[in-house]
């Protein structure tokens, strides 16, 4: 289960200890255990440019994705799935607002990330994001996040 993380900018210096086993944790409760992942921890700035020039919104996000498996896996290769940017920064406040933990709001934000990658996407109407919070609930429960 390939799944590379860096960080950049203001996440630097944060701490993650363990956002690869929960990564993994996530893949391996998609069935996606020999699947690809990158993820990029970054701060506000830097994902505040991605959500301009990606998704034509001027702000600052706490989580995007860019799927890349748009083709099946060649046989004995991973599948690729993408990139998952978050902000540290906005993770951040956001733990804060919810009352709960850095870590769990991590752990939140990389669901969803990865459940984009693989093609769930709640704004495309009201059914479609009661599926995927539902994935979201079911995939938070079994990583104990």
């Amino acid at each position: 289960m390939p799944v590379q993380i860096s960080k950049r900018g203001t996440a630097r210096g944060r701490k993650t200890p363990g956002l690869l086993k929960t990564a993994r944790s996530i893949l391996s409760g998609l069935s996606l255990k020999d699947a690809e992942l990158s993820i990029l921890l970054t701060g506000d700035r830097e994902i505040h440019g991605l959500n301009l020039t990606y998704r034509g919104k001027d702000k600052p996000t706490d989580v995007l994705s860019f799927p890349q498996d748009d083709t099946e896996p060649v046989e004995g290769s991973p599948r690729i799935l993408g990139d998952v940017v978050i902000s540290v920064e906005t993770t951040e406040r956001q733990a804060v607002e919810k009352g709960h933990t850095f870590d769990r709001e991590l752990t939140i934000l990389l669901i969803h990330g990865v459940l984009h990658l693989i093609g769930y996407d709640h704004e495309r109407g009201r059914k479609d994001g009661i599926v995927m919070r539902a994935m979201e609930k079911r995939l938070l429960k079994e990583v104990g996040g």
